[in-house]
């Protein structure tokens, strides 16, 4: 798992980065089934991960508890609730495995310390903040303005593979659509 890692960090900093395997050290595998909850709402995100296989949902519940997905992240992406992983205050989003997965894990004390350590792992930490807000406020301003057909269309062209890959019920809470109008709306792709 480690090499699918560093593959990644050579990609974002290039081959030539003094102290990659002491980085690297400070990575902990863990695997974990699926549906397995990473982070409650309510608790402090001590991990940011490394998705080096699998997928994983961040969501939030509203007043029904009717779950509404923010993110669906996969392989070679980083995800955690980088508002509490910051702060060390409690996490307003849930973080669950929703398949098996196997990540790469880094609490906030040796992150912080790889930061400090080597120049360029902070590079990655702003280029982790930078994708997820440019994510976040693209898909929160397209969505706005698009159909739930036209939503779906972005999903298939930006997202391939997810309409498979997972269930019809977390692809709707992802797109903001109630699940009954995504699976009528599927047939018409």
């Amino acid at each position: 798992m480690r090499e699918v890692l560093k593959q990644h960090l050579v990609e974002l900093l290039g081959a030539d980065v003094p102290h990659l395997d002491l980085v690297l050290e400070q990575f902990i595998p863990v695997q974990v089934k699926r549906n397995t909850l990473l982070l409650e709402q309510g608790q402090v995100c001590g991990s940011v991960y490394f998705i080096a296989q699998g997928c994983l949902q961040v969501f939030v519940y509203d007043a029904d508890m009717n779950e509404t997905t923010r993110d669906i992240v996969i392989e070679n992406h980083w995800c955690s609730e980088l508002m509490s992983f910051g702060s060390g205050q409690p996490a307003t989003e849930n973080i669950r495995a929703v398949e098996p997965s196997y990540l790469l894990a880094i609490d906030r004390a040796r992150f912080q310390e790889m930061m400090h350590r080597v120049p360029q792992f902070d590079q990655v930490y702003k280029q982790v903040l930078e994708a997820s807000y440019a994510n976040s406020v693209y898909r929160l301003n397209t969505f706005v303005s698009l159909t739930a057909l036209q939503r779906m269309e972005w999903l298939r062209h930006y997202r391939p593979g997810l309409m498979n890959r997972l269930s019809s019920k977390l692809i709707a809470s992802y797109l903001g659509i109630h699940k009954d109008v995504y699976s009528r709306l599927k047939r018409q792709l």
